[in-house]
């Protein structure tokens, strides 16, 4: 028997499925903890032994943590969670310059004038 505690309904092609729920990030302090005990000369495959993350997990802790730091080039933290945010403001200001212009259309339509728009020149 499947414990459906940790499964989810998802509905694929009109069919019903059941998949593992995403689990939740580990804590900052737990990982802060790994990444500690890393820093001290512990590989991450003995962390892995030890801790429930893999090593590949601890592995990219780690290489993240030295990119946060300067250490290594790449990506920080900060910098992805600043992206993730204009991408969903991105995605936000498309749809609501969508439904403008349908508004538009529709107001367009419905008085029998065309809209000024801007010159294509």
């Amino acid at each position: 028997m499947v414990d459906s505690s940790r499964l989810k309904a998802c509905v694929v092609f009109g069919k019903e499925l059941f998949v593992p729920k995403p689990k939740p990030p580990y804590p900052v302090e737990y990982r802060q903890r790994i990444l500690d005990l890393a820093r001290r000369g512990r590989s991450a495959w003995d962390l892995a032994q030890e801790f429930e993350p893999t090593a590949a997990t601890i592995r990219s802790w780690i290489i993240q943590a030295g990119i946060d730091d300067g250490d290594l080039e790449g990506v920080t933290t900060d910098e992805k969670a600043e992206l993730a945010r204009l991408r969903r403001e991105v995605a936000v200001l498309r749809e609501e310059k969508e439904i403008l212009a349908k508004a538009a259309a529709w107001f367009a339509e419905e008085t029998g004038r065309t809209p000024r728009g801007r010159s294509s020149s």
